[in-house]
C-alpha cells in the first residue's frame, strides 16, 4: 500500500527532507483504550483461550503495535510500556526451568494477568451493553406540539317547546302529590304571580325553572304560574336557558327588563 498519493503519483516511503513538526498531527487511537483493550483485542482475533494464553506469541505481537507506534511518532502512554515490561517478565518466568522440588500447585504467572483481562472484559461488555439501551435525543426524541389559542364562546341553544312541556308535566306531577279534597274558591291573579315571577328572577343569575313554583297550591297556581311565566316570555321580559338536551332549564330576566 502506498503512503500517500500526491498528484496520482504513489508514494511507498516517506521523503527524507520532509519535516513535520511534533505538534501538526494528533492522531486518537480509539480502536485501543489501553494495553488490556489492545490484549483483549490480539487474543480475540486469533480466536485463543483466554484462559491459556500464549505468551510468547502475544508478547511479539504486542511489540509489533508498540513499535508501529514509535515509528508513527505517537506519544506512548505509561501503561503501554508498563505492560509489555509485565509480558517480558512473564515470558522470562515461563522460560526458567521449574527445579523438580517446586511444588506442582505452583501459581501460573499468566494468572493475574488473565484476572485483568477477565474483569477488563466483563466491564467492558457492561459498558457496550449500557450504550446500546436507548438513549433520549440519541435514539429517542421526545415529540412536541404547540397547543392553538384557543377561545371557544359556547352559545346556549335555544329552548325547545317541547322541553318546557316535558318540565311543566314534572311540576304538575309533583303537584298533584299535594293536592286534596278539599274544595274552595281560590282566587289567583295572574298579574301578582308575574310580577312574583319578575321578584324571584334577576338579569346576572340564573333561576331555576322548578322553582317558581309552589307545588303545595295545587294544580290551580301551578297553571297560573305556568301562564304568567309564558306571558313573561312572550313580552320579552325573562328567557329560558338550557345547556344541552334532557338538561334543568333555567330562567334569567333579560338586561333590558331589568
Amino acid at each position: 500500500m502506498p503512503f500517500a498519493v500526491v498528484l496520482g503519483e504513489p508514494w511507498a516511503t516517506v521523503p527524507k527532507d520532509l519535516y513535520i513538526p511534533p505538534d501538526a498531527l494528533e492522531v486518537f487511537l480509539d480502536a485501543f483504550e489501553g494495553p488490556l483493550d489492545l490484549l483483549l483485542y490480539l487474543i480475540k482475533r486469533q480466536n485463543l483461550d483466554i484462559l491459556d494464553i500464549p505468551i510468547a506469541q502475544i508478547t511479539a505481537q504486542y511489540m509489533e503495535y508498540v513499535e508501529l507506534m514509535k515509528e508513527l511518532r505517537l506519544e506512548l502512554a505509561a501503561e503501554y510500556l508498563v505492560m509489555a515490561a509485565m509480558l517480558a517478565e512473564i515470558k522470562s518466568r515461563m522460560l526458567l526451568p521449574r527445579p523438580e522440588s517446586a511444588d506442582e500447585d505452583e501459581e501460573d504467572p499468566r494468572a493475574e494477568l488473565i484476572r485483568r483481562l477477565q474483569e477488563y472484559e466483563q466491564f467492558k461488555q457492561a459498558a457496550e451493553d449500557l450504550d446500546a439501551l436507548p438513549r433520549m435525543d440519541r435514539d429517542l426524541f421526545q415529540a412536541e406540539a404547540a397547543v392553538p389559542d384557543l377561545k371557544l364562546q359556547r352559545v346556549p341553544p335555544p329552548v325547545d317547546l317541547r322541553e318546557v312541556l316535558l318540565a311543566m308535566r314534572e311540576v304538575m306531577h309533583r303537584a298533584d302529590m299535594f293536592s286534596h279534597h278539599r274544595i274552595e274558591k281560590e282566587s289567583l291573579s295572574l298579574r301578582e304571580r308575574m310580577s312574583s315571577v319578575l321578584e324571584q328572577v334577576c338579569a346576572d343569575r340564573f333561576t331555576d325553572f322548578r322553582e317558581l313554583f309552589n307545588v303545595a297550591e295545587g294544580r290551580m297556581g301551578v297553571v297560573v304560574t305556568f301562564m304568567a311565566v309564558l306571558e313573561l316570555i312572550k313580552g320579552g321580559l325573562i328567557e329560558l336557558v338550557q345547556a344541552e338536551p334532557f338538561a334543568v332549564i333555567h330562567v334569567k330576566a333579560r338586561v333590558e327588563a331589568a
